[in-house]
């Protein structure tokens, strides 16, 4: 059975399964914060920290103003308590501790030296004898970095300069030998085992391959709303021959429908219970490593939105900025934003402004300069001061009739 579905309810599916349920009337507690994680599965972690923190804010864009401490309490907070744990679901990301079984597939194919970078692969191969010696140093000893056991400090300002302490530290990360307990203000996980930090949830017993692989994809299905095949396998880096069996087999089971969405060339997958017609219309900031923008392709496909980080760019090739925050008003991107955290002067600097093509400046600075003003006091930071750049700068400055 497939279903035909239009540019515009692919749009709408795709922010429905999103979570956003900003409500300024409402607290924000660690109930909605939870709730908030469950529905995207996942925050992704990134270090890069002009801003703040990247998983802080996917919550911010949901659903507004909140205690940043009461998600640190439910990832980094008391052992065996913790509602989150750190692994690669995405990319490094905070997953919900319930979903643990369904990840237990990554972590033994990374025991058999399977799905990992080849530096990684390579001393699980090479140097056994050295994973022990770890491995039972942390079970004797207690939590402990890689910095900790490295006398070498050798320069490790890229992922080729990690010493093989480091290196073996991300096989044990890997095949889910160790867990992070935390992380140092340095972003430096400390590790240690498993039990010690959410309990008999550890040992749960592993669920077959494609079983687990199926409730991801079932999972990812109700966070885009709708997908292609490689949306879906993307989301949770499910092997190509993996995704494509739990594929038929939920289709068959009628858990999943096919769909043909208009303009894509792909077949798309959605749940069978949706509501095309449902809406949400979020007005929000949104990083980079945002569920909504992990894919880019994706986003230009169901927004018409084309979108690139440039943290990567030299600064003289960068289009937009550094740290660039697409902005959405009503379900629809309308500008980009680069943003720094200047914590020396305490505001909230703009460094740069631009106007999606077609929107008008009038209907978007109030919105957004609504916006970054929260993004401020979120963030501690006593204002927002937004630099003449180019003409929608200096008109969201107020320097400019645009």
């Amino acid at each position: 059975m497939s279903v035909s579905i239009s540019i515009k309810q692919a749009r709408n599916l795709a922010l429905n399964g999103q979570g956003f349920d900003f409500d300024p009337r409402r607290p924000v507690t660690k109930r909605r914060i939870l709730k908030a994680v469950r529905t995207t599965n996942m925050l992704q972690i990134d270090s890069v920290n002009v801003l703040t923190r990247a998983h802080y804010m996917p919550i911010f864009s949901r659903l507004g103003m909140y205690d940043p401490t009461m998600l640190d309490a439910v990832v980094w907070g008391k052992d065996r308590q913790r509602a989150l744990f750190e692994y690669w679901g995405h990319e490094a990301s905070m997953i919900p501790v319930a979903d643990y079984p369904l990840y237990r597939w990554r972590m033994e194919d990374a025991r058999n030296g399977k799905g990992m970078w080849g530096r990684i692969a390579r001393i699980q191969r090479e140097q056994p004898d050295l994973i022990d010696q770890i491995l039972n140093r942390i079970a004797d000893d207690g939590a402990v970095g890689a910095s900790d056991l490295d006398e070498k400090r050798s320069n490790r300002s890229a992922w080729w300069g990690w010493s093989d302490t480091k290196t073996v530290m991300e096989y044990l990360f890997w095949s889910g030998q160790v867990m992070a307990r935390h992380r140092r203000s340095s972003f430096e996980r400390v590790y240690d085992l498993p039990e010690r930090i959410i309990g008999d949830a550890a040992n749960h017993p592993a669920m077959d391959r494609y079983d687990a692989q199926s409730e991801l994809i079932c999972k990812g299905i109700a966070a885009m709303g709708v997908a292609t095949e490689a949306d879906l396998r993307k989301y949770f880096r499910i092997p190509t021959e993996d995704a494509r069996i739990c594929l038929a087999r939920l289709v068959e089971e009628g858990r999943i429908l096919r769909a043909d969405v208009q303009g894509w060339k792909q077949a798309g997958y959605l749940c069978p219970q949706v509501n095309p017609r449902a809406r949400s219309k979020p007005t929000c900031l949104m990083v980079p490593f945002d569920p909504v923008m992990w894919e880019r392709d994706r986003v230009e496909r169901i927004f018409g939105f084309n979108y690139r980080i440039e943290i990567y760019v030299p600064a003289e090739k960068r289009q937009y900025g550094y740290y660039v925050l697409p902005f959405m008003v009503n379900g629809a991107f309308v500008a980009r934003v680069d943003l720094k955290a200047d914590r020396q002067e305490g505001v909230l600097r703009v460094q740069s402004a631009h106007l999606e093509e077609g929107c008008l400046a009038g209907d978007v600075a109030g919105p957004l300069k609504e916006n970054l003003e929260r993004l401020a006091a979120f963030l501690g930071l006593s204002g927002v001061v937004v630099m003449p750049a180019n003409d929608f700068s200096r008109y969201l400055a107020g320097v400019s009739d645009f």
